[in-house]
């Protein structure tokens, strides 16, 4: 278990793309990591986008201290585009990002990544549907599966979330305790 000594926040909100935020939860957890499940405020059950898989809040994004996490993890679906509205999230995300911790995005998740002022000047792939998003963000678009730029680890769609989590787990384990 490579992850054991590393506290991860991953965020959820309605709509979220269930694979990305379940396999990518499961696969973490797996490798002896401590997840919190953050979102707007605690306690919020929410329903995936493909509407069978839900997903509970277990504390606001604006109890989180940065400092205590080595991770924020976004997922896609409709999920960004709504916590991307919420400055607690915006603001844990780019802690998190300027204290040199991993961010982890995945499909639509660059939205959050756009908001919270942290993907110019990097690589960056996702959804087509947000690559002039990002590219009007300042980032350059790169059509790869998974990678990580920084301390940012970057995963293309659901079918890349192997790809995604093997970035992912590297990143995580490489990072000083």
């Amino acid at each position: 278990m490579t992850l054991e000594d590393k506290r991860i926040a991953m965020l959820v909100g309605p709509g979220f793309e269930d694979l990305e935020f379940w396999a990518v939860y499961m696969r973490i957890k797996e490798e002896g990591a401590q997840i919190d499940v953050v979102g707007k405020e605690a306690g919020v059950e929410y329903t995936g986008k493909s509407g069978g898989l839900t997903a509970e809040t277990e504390v606001a994004a604006e109890e989180v201290d940065p400092a205590a996490v080595d991770a924020v993890l976004v997922p896609g679906g409709w999920t960004p585009d709504k916590i991307r509205r919420d400055q607690s999230v915006l603001d844990l995300v780019r802690d998190v990002y300027e204290d040199d911790k991993i961010v982890g995005m995945i499909c639509h998740a660059g939205l959050v990544g756009i908001s919270a002022g942290i993907v110019e000047g990097s690589d960056a792939t996702g959804s087509l549907g947000i690559k002039d998003d990002l590219v009007n963000a300042g980032a350059t678009w790169v059509d790869e599966p998974a990678f990580r730029d920084d301390n940012i680890v970057w995963g293309r769609v659901v079918e890349d979330i192997p790809d995604y989590c093997r970035v992912l787990v590297d990143a995580l384990a490489d990072q000083p305790a």
